[in-house]
């Protein structure tokens, strides 16, 4: 951000500030407040980065908990009834080679996210 016409205009214009002390302790009160609501803000954006980080996580373990399932159940398709864990098995048997895809993203998503430098999480 270029300040270079804002430092200008206060230069040609020569703002008089008066030498009552209540501006004084307006402006720092004033100061403090701003203080406050960016401390808020970096809280709270914290605490989503560390939610994502945490759901990212989750979801990886169970992501690989679902792909050992599949490619460690024995199951034979022959004798599969018509339950709801039947059909849940049947889909798993299917798609079992494409359940890595989700895992590698998982796992490229959370080591972005916990790679990332400082200044680039300020940023978002």
């Amino acid at each position: 951000m270029n300040d270079q016409p804002i430092e200008e205009f206060l230069r040609n214009n020569r703002p008089e500030v008066k030498d009552d002390p209540t501006f004084l302790l307006e402006t720092q009160r004033r100061m403090r407040e701003v203080e406050g609501i960016k401390n808020e803000v970096d809280r709270q954006r914290r605490h989503g980065h560390l939610a994502l980080i945490l759901t990212l996580a989750i979801g990886l373990v169970a992501g690989i908990s679902v792909t050992v399932l599949a490619y460690l159940y024995p199951i034979d398709l022959s004798t599969v009834g018509d339950g709801k864990l039947d059909s849940i098995r049947v889909f798993l048997n299917t798609w079992k080679n494409y359940l890595l895809i989700p895992v590698a993203g998982g796992i490229i998503a959370l080591t972005l996210l916990l790679t990332r430098s400082k200044d680039a999480t300020a940023r978002l």
